[in-house]
């Protein structure tokens, strides 16, 4: 879809928007949608924290307009900027992980916060760091790819960033951490890493954690992982489906809900078990938004996120730049797994996680980095559009 064949008022507006506007309208849709779901889903937090619902959709609302201006930013910065940043933007997610570790504000016993001085707000180091990595992997990428069959060369200086990240992640966020270095493994997988290699840093990988939580459990005293027995509580819980475990409540209250949308949904506001799911905004959105939708409407939510993906395999595939074919890829993938994993623990097939649903739950960094995510991609494809009609330019000459 090109802007040409849409509606011409939605076009007056979009001609401001280079790229893709599948995508523009796609995001802004279902940013403009969270503001109606975050309203209805915080009763709650109201009833925990305090307030009332509308300020947090004030609060949730200056998000969305710091993230449209991030997009709307990002998008207009040349790709070949993004390139040259991404090695900053890793350092930077260094060393915004670790003065979280050391200086990070608590929340629900996980030190994953750095709190904002003067405003109060908490931005999550590992949002950053998840699209920092993409992008500098992406990067590595690109400038490794005649060292792919070399590991000093070319696999190790891959391999040191990644566990980085994922190392600093891994003591207070299990799932972001595993979620990321599979990630991590299928971008590499894309970028050609022979198969053999590949097979053998995953199972280094996953032989790392095992030694990690081995060191933990026999030395305890070194609280090496300060949320090692969260995990295996929620583990067991998912295993023995304990209905008098609160976690695991937590899990059959998000099924319930689901159960009581049935085809249509209990309508906007009307929905029952959102108060007693403690992040029915966020880690269990799916499940609160289906009970008030219904699930045709969870189809449609479903199909929005294939649509998007689509768009941006798209893009990645049109490219002649192989920084941008690795990003788009790695973006794309990340946005639909995250969704997917919010997906999967509200209808009782994964443990509980601490994924939300990009773009529509409430959350400051998360919305904001899944923001900036969009606009690199359709900065990608803004300089795809320039190209071609560069190419239109010189044929018609």
């Amino acid at each position: 879809m090109e802007i040409k064949d849409i509606n011409p008022n939605l076009r007056s507006y979009l001609k401001y928007l280079k790229g893709d506007p599948v995508i523009w309208i796609i995001t802004i849709l279902m940013m403009a949608f969270s503001l109606v779901t975050v309203y209805s889903f915080v009763p709650i937090l109201v009833k925990i924290e305090g307030g009332t619902p509308f300020q947090y959709l004030f609060k949730h609302f200056i998000y969305v307009l710091l993230g449209f201006a991030s997009m709307f930013f990002i998008h207009r910065v040349d790709s070949k900027y993004i390139y040259q940043l991404s090695k900053f933007a890793y350092y930077i997610a260094l060393a915004l992980l670790l003065f979280t570790i050391f200086f990070g504000a608590k929340v629900n016993d996980a030190g994953r916060w750095i709190r904002i001085p003067f405003i109060g707000l908490t931005f999550q180091s590992s949002d950053f760091a998840k699209l920092a990595l993409i992008l500098y992997i992406s990067r590595l990428l690109v400038r490794k790819k005649e060292l792919l069959n070399d590991w000093e060369k070319g696999i190790v200086p891959l391999m040191i960033p990644i566990l980085l990240i994922c190392g600093l992640i891994i003591k207070d966020n299990f799932s972001t951490a595993a979620m990321l270095f599979l990630l991590s493994m299928a971008m590499l997988f894309i970028g050609r890493v022979p198969f053999l290699k590949l097979t053998t840093l995953a199972a280094g990988g996953i032989g790392l954690v095992a030694l990690v939580i081995g060191i933990h459990v026999t030395v305890p005293q070194l609280n090496l992982l300060p949320r090692y027995d969260t995990w295996v509580s929620r583990f067991n819980q998912r295993v023995e489906n304990d209905m008098g475990n609160i976690a695991n409540a937590q899990a059959n209250n998000a099924q319930l809900a689901i159960h009581n949308g049935s085809l249509f949904g209990q309508g906007v506001g009307d929905g029952k078990l959102k108060e007693y799911l403690p992040e029915a905004y966020a880690d269990f959105y799916y499940a609160s938004f289906v009970e008030e939708f219904g699930l045709f409407s969870s189809f449609f939510l479903v199909l929005l996120y294939l649509i998007l993906l689509f768009r941006i395999i798209r893009i990645s595939l049109k490219t002649d730049d192989l920084f941008q074919t690795y990003a788009s890829m790695g973006i794309g993938v990340h946005l639909l797994t995250q969704a997917s994993i919010n997906m999967l623990v509200c209808t009782g097939v994964f443990p509980v996680t601490g994924q939300n649903m990009p773009f529509l739950a409430m959350g400051g960094s998360a919305l904001i980095m899944a923001c900036i995510s969009i606009g690199v991609i359709q900065s990608f494809s803004n300089q795809i559009q320039k190209g071609k009609k560069e190419e239109e330019g010189v044929f018609v000459s």
